[in-house]
């Protein structure tokens, strides 16, 4: 089992990615609190634990060149951010069969039945990340993003 600070990593990756995803090509601010949830600062005005774990896996995204962004707002938010082409692509990318077989489960015939470029959107890592993030189960969420950062460059 992951340590928890390793799973909350993933899962606000996850978040995150989603976020920027479903406003692709547009920039927005990147609110922590809408990832990490809401925040009570101390009595000094600083931030939790866990706020500031989402801060940073946010710029470690930046760092890692997946997102790009103007400036920060304090460490509340990533002013304008958006999507790398990398990441984009990485999202938009269909993932290897063996990265989802828990999304698979509840596979049937219908499926086969959808138009192939339905069948093409259900197998992208983008929808393997938001079917891991409605599962709850931050195991599979882990797997997932693991999967999306590590996969083989050729997919």
């Amino acid at each position: 089992m992951a340590d928890i600070h390793v799973e909350e990593f993933y899962k606000d990756v996850a978040i995150a990615l989603v976020q920027l995803y479903g406003a692709f090509p547009r920039r927005i601010n990147l609110f922590v609190e809408d990832i990490a949830g809401p925040d009570d600062p101390d009595e000094f005005g600083l931030h939790s634990r866990r706020h500031m774990a989402c801060f940073g896996t946010l710029l470690w995204l930046e760092e890692e060149g997946l997102i790009r962004y103007v400036d920060t707002i304090r460490q509340e938010a990533l002013d304008q951010a958006v999507l790398t082409r990398n990441a984009f692509v990485r999202l938009s990318a269909p993932a290897p069969a063996s990265l989802a077989p828990a999304s698979r489960q509840g596979y049937d015939q219908r499926e086969e039945a959808l138009p192939p470029s339905v069948q093409k959107d259900l197998s992208t890592h983008i929808h393997l990340i938001r079917t891991a993030l409605k599962s709850g189960h931050s195991g599979h969420i882990s797997q997932i993003v693991q999967g999306t950062f590590f996969a083989d460059d050729n997919h």
